[in-house]
């Protein structure tokens, strides 16, 4: 494979990688709740197969019961299966879970208490339970999905024993009633317990997943930015490597005052971007807009920075590109300036801006020395495969190095994928 295609590889690998890497605050983003709200997904859908199950039992317990039109009972009944029906909606849905289970477990708290108001006393069968009896575990599981844990719990062991103190109310605390009742509110307490206990059981364990696979994300996504931190500085510092060995070739080749203040601007460019690496390495990976204007701005600095009499000429509608695109591209484009310079003495040196609707941009620099052969440019000239080529390259985009006796023409296109 060619020596000029592995590098051009490498360096597009290397921009793909940092450009992929999440920034501090996205790091594990949707990954800390993750296992967590699955677990809270399937417990409201287990709680609504449950209420819906005894639910249903216990509306056609009352509605057998029913058997004149008693608007007490009746209103009883509306208040307690109303909210029931909304948790089990809520549940199956996946929206407003919270506030339905909390609704019907306070709601269902105030229907106990109001039993004996409705109830009638004349019926006294204590070994058959009432209907809102067969409501009480949903009223814990309702405050398993909407309270925190000690809440849960305080449902756990208080819902039964308001039962209990209600059924006793009911037979007027009469010796038939506490044997029963007693059994009742035992079996509610410890299945009750249970319910909350293994709700709690599955969330910690959600939670520790959760916390496990956010560590290790966190870990990745930390080895992953040294990693490819330290493949950019290697990239970044052969880059840099032609400006300073143009520097020297320019220093060691210039014979008159204006080639000797030319090599010292090259050198002076060449140190400060050695210095400042890091800094290039963060702008090179930004994506924030950078409008065309800026381009043409920072071209013609480099242009009277080095002392060049050329224009810049702006065509085409004005555009924004991606941060790293419109680095990139200056400073391919300044490379390009720079050979000009130096082979070419400046000579018609000329630079053209233009850009398209569709969002692509073109950088042409031109001159008209004696040009030269660019297949002859020998390994370790760095000035045109690093500097041009493998930076456009780098950032998904194409140079065009046409070279003859009527002067040189470097095209640098880049356009959105």
């Amino acid at each position: 494979m060619p020596a000029d295609a592995t590098g051009t590889r490498r360096v597009r690998s290397i921009q793909d990688a940092w450009n992929s890497l999440p920034t501090p605050g996205q790091v594990g983003m949707g990954l800390e709740g993750f296992t967590g709200e699955r677990m809270e997904r399937i417990l409201a859908v287990v709680a609504a197969i449950g209420s819906t199950a005894l639910g249903i039992q216990a509306f056609l317990n009352a509605a057998t019961r029913l058997i004149r039109l008693d608007g007490p009972h009746l209103a009883m009944m509306i208040l307690v299966f109303g909210p029931l029906l909304w948790m089990i909606l809520a549940c199956v849905s996946g929206h407003w879970v919270r506030q339905a289970c909390g609704a019907f477990a306070v709601v269902y708290v105030l229907a106990l208490l109001l039993w004996p108001a409705v109830v009638d006393r004349t019926v006294r069968e204590p070994a058959e339970q009432p209907w809102i009896f067969f409501l009480v575990n949903i009223g814990v599981v309702a405050a398993m999905l909407a309270f925190p844990p000690r809440l849960q719990f305080t449902w756990a062991l208080g819902l039964p024993l308001v039962y209990g103190w209600v059924r006793l109310a009911q037979g007027d605390f009469s010796q038939e009633f506490w044997i029963t009742t007693g059994f009742d509110v035992t079996f509610t307490i410890i299945l009750g317990m249970v319910i909350v206990s293994l709700a709690w059981m599955f969330r910690q364990v959600a939670t520790g997943v959760d916390d496990a696979r956010l560590a290790a994300v966190e870990a990745y996504a930390v080895a992953a930015a040294a990693e490819a931190a330290e493949e950019e500085r290697v990239a970044m510092a052969a880059l840099m490597h032609d400006s300073v060995l143009a520097a020297l070739i320019a220093a060691e080749r210039a014979s008159s005052e204006r080639e000797r203040t030319l090599a010292v601007g090259m050198a002076r460019e060449a140190l400060t971007r050695l210095a400042n690496t890091e800094a290039s390495i963060a702008q090179a990976g930004s994506d924030e807009p950078v409008s065309r204007s800026r381009i043409v701005a920072e071209l013609r600095r480099t242009l009277s920075e080095r002392g060049a009499d050329a224009v810049v000429e702006e065509r085409g509608v004005a555009i924004e590109v991606p941060g790293r695109v419109a680095r990139a591209m200056v400073l391919a484009a300044r490379q390009a300036v720079g050979n000009a310079l130096i082979h070419a003495a400046g000579r018609g040196l000329h630079v053209i801006v233009e850009s398209h609707g569709g969002g692509a941009l073109v950088l042409t620099v031109l001159d008209a020395g004696p040009g030269f052969d660019p297949e002859a440019i020998s390994e370790d000239r760095l000035g045109i495969r690093a500097s041009i080529v493998a930076r456009m390259a780098a950032i998904a985009g194409s140079s065009l190095i046409t070279s003859g006796d009527q002067g040189t023409t470097v095209e640098l296109s880049w356009e959105p994928s």
